[in-house]
């Protein structure tokens, strides 16, 4: 694509990556075909040729406006378009100095504003938070239908191992899964005690930075990202053989520090480091999973929803089904397998009418051969897909 960038975009550290990222679509339309909001809508301007086309409008001198922002909110993130994509063009990070540079140079409206700022600080706020779903948990029974189907089922605890081993890897806890779904850690914390490996989580309500970026607050994601670097660094200096996520969501965003810090002399090399140890949990235990037989389980068929930062961000598929089908389990048929179930991150509150849409869909796809159990790999999409739906949604880590 031929560019002519206005001059007040030609210099900066985001000038090489706009050129570059443009220059690279060709506007064929392949990424269309497997974007979500534009399935949804078939409207251009939702798709993602669309938005780079409004992109590039507004990096040649047009000037920002509020129907630019509406279409490039709309979008999920999913990155779909970037695995459809034949010429490798980096459509999210396009997005990310788009939304970037726009909302600079035409503000929010103050309420908006204010829900995405009130938004991030709730999910980080830890005890708030945990409270908030506790109450809604205990009074789930009498709320109205609707209400009650999206306050999120309160797990049994299961006791966790937490015996010392030589080998050691960080594990990220996470902003909302420890109240959510307790249950991950723990049970990827007994797997991996299984194999004789020590997890070490560090205390404290550490976020990863995502949940902020996707509402528009780059600089409080920083510092979350810097907070969350900080914390892990010693053990990283002892000697962590890896830094183990168990939520897709999470691990895209660590496996990125190195590019989001390339340019601070303080973290570009720690944070290289962290990207250099991540780990999703499936690439670290699938060796060592022995085959089991299916008689022994008491659930047995599942189909398994893999995230879009999974399949699209951690280029990371079919290797859920895989395990699971060693461990004895019959993995049912998914339609659609590449489209989002909606949640993405904090979209499922900022666009709720496109997200119950694309979770009605996502629920049919994963239930087309009535399995008794569904397993995702992200705390986002198991809350999301188990409001008002009858199939247990589970991580898969449960499963084992």
């Amino acid at each position: 694509m031929q560019t002519n960038l206005a001059p007040k975009f030609q210099q900066g550290r985001h000038a090489e990556a706009i050129e570059t990222i443009l220059r690279k679509c060709v506007h064929c339309g392949f990424c269309n075909a497997t974007c979500p909001t534009y399935q949804l809508r078939g409207d251009e301007l939702d798709g993602p040729r669309g938005r780079i086309y409004q992109m590039k409008q507004f990096f040649e001198g047009e000037p920002a406006n509020a129907e630019m922002l509406k279409h490039l909110d709309r979008c999920l993130t999913c990155r779909a378009c970037e695995t459809t994509c034949p010429s490798g063009v980096k459509y999210s990070h396009l997005l990310e100095i788009g939304k970037e540079f726009i909302e600079q140079e035409l503000p929010r409206p103050w309420w908006d504003r204010g829900r995405r700022w009130g938004i991030v600080r709730f999910i980080n706020s830890g005890w708030l938070f945990a409270l908030s779903i506790r109450i809604g948990q205990a009074i789930a029974w009498m709320l109205p239908a609707k209400l009650k189907a999206s306050v999120p089922q309160r797990q049994t605890p299961v006791e966790c191992d937490n015996s010392s081993h030589a080998r050691k890897v960080l594990m990220l806890a996470g902003c909302v899964q420890p109240v959510l779904t307790p249950n991950t850690n723990a049970c990827a914390s007994n797997l991996l005690n299984k194999f004789e490996i020590e997890v070490i989580e560090v205390p404290g309500n550490l976020c990863c930075g995502a949940a902020a970026f996707h509402t528009s607050e780059p600089e409080y994601g920083m510092r979350q990202v810097k907070r969350l670097i900080d914390s892990w660094w010693p053990h990283i200096e002892a000697g962590v053989e890896a830094i183990v996520v168990t939520a897709t969501g999470c691990g895209a965003s660590v496996k990125d520090y190195g590019r989001l810090l390339a340019d601070d002399p303080d973290y570009a090399d720690k944070a290289q480091k962290v990207s250099s140890l991540y780990c999703d949990l499936i690439e670290f235990v699938e060796a060592e999973v022995e085959p089991v037989n299916p008689s022994e389980l008491p659930v047995k068929r599942v189909a398994v929803h893999t995230p879009c930062t999974m399949q699209h961000g951690l280029g990371i598929i079919n290797r859920v089904e895989a395990l699971l089908a060693k461990a004895g389990y019959e993995v049912c048929a998914v339609e659609d397998v590449h489209l989002c179930c909606g949640s993405a991150g904090t979209y499922s509150m900022l666009q709720p009418a496109l997200a119950t849409q694309l979770h009605t869909n996502k629920v049919r796809a994963l239930s087309i051969n009535q399995p008794d159990v569904i397993a995702t790999s992200n705390i986002g999409c198991q809350v999301h897909l188990a409001q008002d739906n009858k199939t247990p949604v589970v991580h898969w880590i449960e499963l084992l």
